[in-house]
């Protein structure tokens, strides 16, 4: 119900608030692809509206370890199989100590999926023990830490009550990350039964797209879920402020960053070829030029070959390759 509400709203926003094409909030899901080492430039550029990243891994993408402005996030992937290993730890104390600007940190990447989907397969007990090893002593750098990012399914939600009960209280994490694969309308109401569930944190999305759909859709859909993340930046300012309006304000106040999951080329893209932010030559799309906060360029992606959709097992597939290289 909460979403049909959202859905028809939407259609009658000031038009003014509708065109908004800028947030602090967005940040980029990536892996350098070593096929087209050129387009790692695209992501940082004077003009992108990005303000944060993350590569699945604990340390900064080479290409923009001297970024100012592109702030990293590390990520603790997966569970080590020696229980006594504190490499994630060692790894952003020592970023942390080197002067590194590391202020949230991402864990467990799908553990309720598995390796076929990008999910990292980790049982909610293993990951409980990692974390209070790994992850929480990092609070008192003044880190933020995020929960781990389960997928859209109902298992996701069995999997993180599994987990915080097995932490017995010594798990604090301060933001869930969410990922959706589907439609705008199962996104707003996937984004509020988490939002019921654990209504002291924040949100972030952190993998976003709607799979194999045609352009338009694609496109119907980047800009629906992009309003929707964005609206609380301009509550303050407009002069609605009471109603419908406001409800839906506090609806997305807690959604705090957002990262679309379509950072490659039509070509290799696993969430459909209309769903990528750059075409099969690289350049920008509509989608990928809204996303850094630029104007319509008019290019069409297209896919030389169909790939199916596999989660983020993509971007994981190209993170092994960066790590061993």
């Amino acid at each position: 119900m909460r979403s049909t509400i959202i859905l028809s709203v939407l259609a009658i926003l000031p038009p003014a608030f509708s065109q908004i094409t800028t947030s602090p909030k967005r940040g980029l899901v990536y892996v350098p692809n070593p096929n087209y080492p050129q387009d790692n430039n695209i992501w940082d550029s004077p003009s992108s509206d990005l303000t944060w990243y993350y590569n699945y891994g604990p340390e900064p993408s080479p290409n923009f370890s001297n970024a100012t402005n592109f702030q990293f996030v590390p990520m603790l992937f997966g569970a080590p199989n020696d229980t006594t290993d504190t490499s994630f730890l060692a790894s952003v104390q020592s970023q942390i100590s080197t002067g590194a600007n590391i202020s949230y940190i991402l864990t467990f990447n799908e553990p309720d999926g598995t390796s076929a989907t990008g999910g990292s397969d980790v049982p909610s007990i293993l990951a409980a023990e990692t974390w209070i090893r790994e992850v929480e002593p990092l609070k008192s750098h003044g880190v933020k830490l995020g929960a781990p990012a389960v997928t859209g399914a109902q298992t996701g939600f069995t999997w993180l009550q599994q987990f915080f009960t097995a932490c017995a209280g010594k798990c604090s994490a301060d933001f869930i990350p969410i990922h959706w694969y589907g439609d705008f309308g199962g996104l707003a109401s996937h984004i509020g039964q988490v939002r019921a569930a654990y209504p002291n944190m924040s949100i972030w999305i952190t993998e976003y797209a709607n799979p194999g759909v045609n352009l338009t859709d694609s496109q119907s859909f980047f800009n629906e879920s992009s309003q929707y993340f964005d609206r609380i930046e301009c509550a303050s300012s407009h002069p609605v402020s009471h109603g419908v309006f406001a409800m839906l304000t506090r609806s997305s106040s807690y959604i705090t960053r957002y990262s679309y999951f379509g950072s490659f080329r039509s070509s290799v893209s696993n969430v459909g070829p209309d769903a990528a932010m750059l075409t099969q030559g690289g350049q920008l799309t509509d989608i990928g030029s809204w996303y850094l906060g630029g104007s319509a360029t008019g290019f069409v992606p297209s896919a030389a070959s169909h790939t199916a959709f596999a989660g983020s097992s993509l971007l994981v597939v190209l993170a092994a390759f960066w790590c061993l290289s």
